[in-house]
């Protein structure tokens, strides 16, 4: 974690530092999160706490930190943002999350939704606009059009099976299923995602455990029902 000295940053404005936002930053792009480090900390009421291009290690660092806004990649190597927002927001629902995404499509902002995200927004987004939306996001408004959040109320109400049962997966996750509906084993899963085999295999755990399954078998058949295999 490329974390900052809090109290060695604060100076001579002293107290004043306490009414700053504390955002954490993650993204697996280095240069990116630089970007928006210098972006953020150009401004006198953004703090920032903390940084990662992990995932795993944001989840743990975020929950130790616990910044006023989180800013989370929607994808990365290891996981997602948006299942980072669940884990969070699990621990600590005072954190408040905004997904920072190059995908613009429904299930990731269904998932984000389900994940308590506070905000769903794509990085073309502008740097004044963005450092508005965290303002935004800390003071307790949604960045997510009011109406998506209707049409997803709206999806759960009527119980699309799809939908919810994918969006209890990360990205990783979804695509081990989808493997998995293909009739792989985890040798060729394993091969195909440049993984080990027994990550793989710890994936297909956590596959069977988010859906209540206890076989794999079970996975395939509804793998090849979600992905009209």
């Amino acid at each position: 974690m490329d974390s900052v000295d809090e109290a060695a940053d604060a100076g001579a404005d002293g107290p004043a530092d306490d009414r700053r936002i504390r955002v954490y930053l993650l993204d697996d792009h280095e240069l990116v999160r630089r970007g928006l480090h210098g972006l953020l900390s150009a401004e006198p009421d953004l703090l920032v706490v903390g940084e990662s291009g992990s995932a795993v290690a944001a989840a743990r660092e975020i929950v130790e930190l616990a910044p006023d806004v989180a800013v989370l990649d929607g994808r990365l190597p290891d996981g997602s943002g948006i299942e980072v927002c669940r884990e969070v927001r699990a621990a600590n629902p005072d954190i408040r999350g905004l997904i920072l995404t190059s995908y613009d499509d429904d299930e990731a902002l269904f998932a984000a939704i389900m994940a308590g995200a506070d905000g769903y927004v794509l990085k073309q987004i502008a740097g004044t606009d963005l450092v508005d939306g965290i303002r935004s996001v800390a003071s307790g408004r949604s960045l997510i059009d009011p109406s998506l959040v209707t049409k997803v109320m709206d999806r759960l109400r009527r119980g699309d099976p799809q939908a919810d049962k994918l969006a209890l997966l990360t990205d990783q996750e979804r695509r081990i299923l989808e493997l998995i509906a293909e009739g792989m084993t985890n040798r060729q899963i394993a091969a195909t995602m440049f993984l080990a085999e027994k990550t793989v295999k710890n994936y297909v755990t956590n596959v069977l455990a988010k859906l209540g399954l206890e076989r794999r078998t079970q996975a395939a058949v509804l793998g090849a029902k979600l992905f009209d295999k």
